[in-house]
């Protein structure tokens, strides 16, 4: 299998774990959907957790770079930045299959705190938390690595409450709460 038929099942193999879960997408589901022999996809993967590990590298890269374009698209200061994440998770949660965060979803089915899947998906959130306090000490505030923890809890929460409600509410609401924040 050549780089890119490698890359392309990745990418297919994200889709069907976003849309159905881990433990609820099966080997011969993925090899159906992506047109790739179950043998194919073992000679790249020596395991299911393996491709899983490598989707959860790339719907990290593709998040990370979505989302922090987004905000410095939608705002020009590092204040404006941290106020602006709330405005692109709303325009995701607007968009059709939207089905919360994979990375929550991924440590909730490997729950174990050892477990290379449950490590990599906190990896992506500690990688927003560092981004999120570079903002915050940019932008001045007294306390950047609380202020970064907090705008983390307000987005993961707005995350899991837009995929339970089918609303894109939770973003204003959690802008509403930042706001409050960064007025301290």
């Amino acid at each position: 299998m050549s780089q890119n038929k490698r890359a392309e099942l990745i990418r297919k193999a994200l889709l069907l774990f976003y849309r159905n879960g881990f433990h609820a997408t099966g080997m011969d589901l993925v090899a159906r959907e992506t047109g790739v022999s179950k043998t194919s996809i073992y000679k790249h993967f020596r395991t299911k957790d393996e491709l899983i590990l490598a989707v959860l590298r790339l719907r990290d890269e593709n998040f990370r770079n979505w989302l922090f374009r987004r905000m410095e698209e939608l705002s020009a200061t590092p204040q404006g930045q941290l106020l602006a994440m709330f405005d692109a998770l709303g325009e995701w949660f607007l968009e059709d299959g939207y089905k919360g965060c994979m990375f929550i979803k991924a440590s909730a089915e490997f729950q174990d705190p050892d477990d290379a899947i449950n490590v990599q998906s906190y990896a992506h959130k500690r990688l927003l938390l560092d981004h999120f306090h570079a903002l915050a000490k940019a932008a001045g505030v007294a306390e950047p690595d609380v202020l970064a923890r907090q705008f983390l809890l307000l987005k993961e929460g707005a995350i899991v409450i837009a995929a339970m409600s089918h609303s894109a509410k939770p973003a204003r609401d959690a802008k509403q709460v930042a706001q409050l924040l960064i007025g301290q």
